[in-house]
């Protein structure tokens, strides 16, 4: 799929809007490449004199030491102004990477598991890590050498047109060449760019899900079917980056070829002068040496602003390929957000009144429903039904991640009309696969309430029965647990996912199949737990299994889109 014109300005527009907010660290970034380009005319005027002063004037060496020593002080200069430069390019890419990550995750934080599950992690690695990172050189390279490429050279036309107006003229009509060959050769380098971020984005998903999956890839003799996938995989990706640089290196090229061919026109022109062959170009005074070395030696600075602008053109391409997947997710989940209303929850909700709910995906379309039903404070329900049927969307939608038609009221209010960040504080969860993000054990466990204290933190341990494992690992609570709780079983990871549950104050206990990846022995002690904690709270649980479910007050069963009450009052 090729990105056409119209989104190319668009996302180049969008790009360009990120910047916004570090205007003055762009336009200090100028600066120091104006000053920088400055010091380069004085330099070459300086060198200049130099070979002037010695070659035709035949000055001694103390008439040239002042002329050296200026000559020295504006290299030392340029150097200082290049490196703040490059310094205030890489901050400034930095700082706009990190603003829109930041966007980004924000938006996956408001979408939620149900959103974020629609794509493997591989494509979201992508997103978040590869195509933010190519943002960067548009910021800090980029961005800024547009203003440069169109004032260095300015500059260096004013400087020369004084010495000499034949060179400055060659120079002048010379120089559209450049750009003009630059957008040619770029057309399709954002096009060619995507293809390259989709060919990454499979290969991260598919290389990711069968490392997940290398047990059960063995265990049915899979191995040399899934190596090969992946090397197609690999070869299509490896094919896809060498037409880039093919791209990239064919730019260069072109503006190499062009700058270079311009630089011999202006040295053909003054040897032909030199020779007396060409009578013009210098007033009526004869072209001089001076004037002859300032003009090549300047020759190569004014196009290099423009050379560089064509070597960060690629980089462009690049952003406004990387740009168009974040650009779109950006887009497409702004409105769900923009919905959210002020209206806040003074005290625990005292019911839940779902009438005629349809759960709705992010794009719209119906899941499960519809649904009516009212949940009382103080109330154990569990949810029971086949797979598929909308029991996880049910949690989801009330946890306000998934959107719906119909009523859904908390307390007499709209969800879609109450602050989310407010509700969620009167909920807390526990899904199948416990998510422990943070370094240690107690740190994963005091995610819910960062300032409990040491003896509530003790009940809560007894109660999910973490201290039970936990008394003997040598560090106790302060244990590293590794890349996704790799050093914990998953008894123990369900365990420390209970424990944050019950430590955070909540009035509403939502869970989902808890227990169904655990043994025996951890499931009896897990379920054992949230009974416990089931006492003073309400709770919904989805669950599979249709025994014990005593406890229970409430048994509500989905099937074929409609709540059955088995047990209780709907």
């Amino acid at each position: 799929m090729s990105l056409d014109k119209v989104k190319q300005k668009l996302l180049f527009k969008w790009l360009k809007q990120q910047a916004g907010f570090y205007k003055t660290s762009l336009r200090l970034s100028v600066l120091t490449g104006v000053i920088s380009g400055l010091l380069i005319i004085v330099q070459a005027w300086l060198l200049a004199t130099i070979l002037q002063r010695l070659i035709m004037d035949g000055a001694g060496r103390a008439d040239i030491l002042p002329y050296f020593f200026g000559f020295l002080i504006t290299l030392l200069l340029r150097v200082i102004f290049v490196y703040l430069r490059e310094q205030i390019n890489f901050f400034i890419g930095a700082k706009i990477r990190r603003s829109i990550r930041e966007q980004v995750l924000n938006t996956l934080e408001q979408q939620g598991p149900a959103y974020i599950n629609q794509k493997t992690t591989g494509s979201w690695s992508t997103l978040l890590i590869e195509q933010i990172e190519d943002l960067q050189d548009f910021y800090s390279r980029y961005l800024p050498q547009m203003r440069l490429a169109a004032m260095i050279p300015l500059f260096i036309l004013v400087a020369i047109l004084p010495v000499n107006w034949a060179a400055a003229v060659i120079l002048f009509i010379t120089a559209p060449l450049i750009p003009l060959f630059m957008a040619l050769v770029g057309m399709g380098a954002a096009d060619v760019n995507k293809r390259n971020f989709l060919a990454l984005n499979r290969l991260s998903g598919h290389f990711l899900d069968r490392l997940r999956s290398i047990e059960t890839i063995r265990l049915f003799n899979q191995g040399k079917k899934q190596t090969e996938e992946i090397t197609e995989a690999s070869e299509n990706f490896r094919t896809r980056t060498m037409e880039v640089l093919k791209m990239a290196f064919l730019s260069s090229g072109v503006l190499e070829f062009f700058a270079s061919v311009s630089i011999a026109v202006v040295a053909v022109y003054f040897g032909f002068s030199y020779l007396g062959e060409l009578n013009f170009g210098s007033y009526g005074l004869g072209v001089t040496l001076f004037a002859g070395f300032f003009a090549l030696i300047l020759a190569p600075e004014f196009f290099q602003p423009l050379r560089d602008l064509g070597t960060y053109y690629h980089a462009k391409a690049q952003a406004v390929a990387a740009a168009d997947s974040i650009y779109d997710f950006l887009s497409e989940s702004s409105a769900p957000a923009e919905l959210q209303s002020l209206e806040t929850l003074s005290e625990p909700f005292s019911q839940i009144v779902a009438k005629d709910l349809v759960i709705l995906s992010h794009t719209n379309q119906p899941i499960a429903g519809p649904f009516s039903f009212t949940l009382q404070q103080g109330q154990q329900v569990a949810i029971i039904g086949k797979s598929g049927e909308g029991k996880t969307s049910l949690i989801n939608v009330l946890l306000g991640f998934l959107p719906y038609q119909g009523s859904l009221k908390i307390s007499n209010i709209e969800l879609n009309q109450i602050d989310k960040k407010n509700w969620r504080q009167q909920l807390s969860w526990v899904g199948q696969n416990p998510n422990l993000p943070a370094k240690t054990i107690r740190d994963n466990i005091l995610l819910a309430a960062p300032d409990t204290s040491e003896q509530h933190l003790s009940e809560i341990l007894q109660q999910a029965y973490v201290d039970e494992f936990t008394r003997d690992l040598p560090d106790g609570l302060d244990t590293v647990i590794g890349d996704d709780a790799t050093r914990l079983s998953i008894g123990q990871a369900q365990r420390i996912a209970v424990a944050r549950a019950l430590l955070k104050p909540a009035s509403l206990l939502l869970l989902d199949e808890p227990t169904a990846s655990l043994d025996k022995l951890s499931a009896e002690k897990v379920k054992h737990s949230l009974q416990q904690a089931g006492k003073s709270r309400t709770v919904l649980m989805i669950t599979h299994q249709t025994d014990k479910l005593d406890e229970f007050s409430h048994i509500w069963q989905i099937q074929n889109n409609q709540l059955i009450v088995l047990k209780g009052e709907v």
